[in-house]
C-alpha cells in the first residue's frame, strides 16, 4: 500500500485501458492518481487535449493550485492507425504524431518545472511498435519510436537536475483491449487478425493493461531510483525472436 505512499501523478489519457488501470494501480499503491483526458470521457478530473500546449498549461496550473504540485507523470494518451506509408494520407500522419508524439513531448516539457521541485518520475507509453516496424503501422510506428528516443533524452536532461527527474519507456505488445479491437476491425477479417496477433506472442495471449499499469507503478515507485532512460518491453516475448 505504500510503494507509492502521498505521490501525486497526472494521467493524461486516463480514460484510455492503460491509462484507467494506472489510476487504478496508483491509488491501489497509496498514491493520488489525477485523471485527465479529453471531454467527453468519463472519470476525468480535468479536461486535457494532449495536443493543445495551452490546454497543459492550464491544467497543471490547476493541479498546482489544487495540490502544490506533481511527482508523477504516465503520458498514456495515445490512438493508432492501420495503414502503410502509401495507404496513409497527410493528414491522418499529422494526427497520429500530434497525438502520440507531440502529446508526450508537451507533457514532459510542461510537467518538469512541477517535478523537478522535489524530484519525480516521468513514464511514457510507447509500444512493441516503438520498437519494431509493421509494413501497415507507419505513423503508429514513427510516432512510438519517436516516444522512445524523446524518452531517452528528457532522462539524460533529467539526471542533470537536482533534484533528478527519472524517465522510461513501457512497449507494450498486443493488449486486450478497445485498441486491439479497432486494429482489428480495420481488417477484412477481425477474428482472423485478432487470432494473428496472439500468434505473434511467444506466450501464447494477449497482455492486459493491468500487467502494464503493475509496471508503471514499479517504474514510478522509489524501487526504480536506479532506472531512467530505458525501454521496458512488456510483450510476452515478441521482441525476442
Amino acid at each position: 500500500m505504500g510503494r507509492l505512499k502521498d505521490k501525486v501523478v497526472l494521467i493524461p489519457g486516463a480514460a484510455g485501458a492503460v491509462g484507467s488501470a494506472a489510476a487504478e494501480a496508483i491509488v491501489r499503491a497509496g498514491g493520488i492518481a489525477v485523471a485527465t483526458d479529453v471531454a467527453g470521457r468519463e472519470g476525468v478530473e480535468h479536461v486535457l487535449d494532449v495536443t493543445s500546449e495551452a490546454d497543459w498549461k492550464r491544467v497543471l496550473g490547476e493541479v498546482e493550485r489544487a495540490v502544490g504540485g506533481i511527482h508523477g507523470l504516465v503520458n498514456a494518451a495515445g490512438i493508432a492507425f492501420l495503414g502503410s506509408i502509401e495507404d496513409t494520407d497527410f493528414a491522418t500522419w499529422r494526427r497520429i504524431l500530434s497525438v502520440n508524439l507531440d502529446g508526450t513531448f508537451l507533457g514532459c516539457k510542461h510537467a518538469m518545472p512541477l517535478l523537478k521541485r522535489h524530484g519525480g518520475a516521468i513514464v511514457n507509453l510507447s509500444s512493441v511498435s516503438g520498437l519494431v516496424g509493421g509494413h501497415n503501422l507507419a505513423a503508429y510506428n514513427a510516432s512510438k519510436g519517436g516516444v522512445r528516443l524523446l524518452t531517452k533524452s528528457v532522462a539524460l536532461h533529467g539526471a542533470r537536475l537536482d533534484p533528478q527527474v527519472r524517465c522510461n519507456s513501457v512497449h507494450p505488445a498486443f493488449l486486450d483491449g478497445p485498441m486491439v479491437d479497432e486494429i482489428a476491425a480495420a481488417t477484412r477479417h477481425p477474428e482472423g487478425a485478432r487470432s494473428r496477433m496472439k500468434r505473434e506472442i511467444p506466450l501464447g495471449r494477449l497482455g492486459t493493461a493491468a500487467e502494464v499499469a503493475d509496471l508503471i507503478v514499479y517504474l514510478l515507485s522509489d524501487e526504480a531510483l536506479f532506472v531512467t532512460g530505458a525501454e521496458f518491453a512488456i510483450d510476452g516475448g515478441l521482441t525476442a525472436r
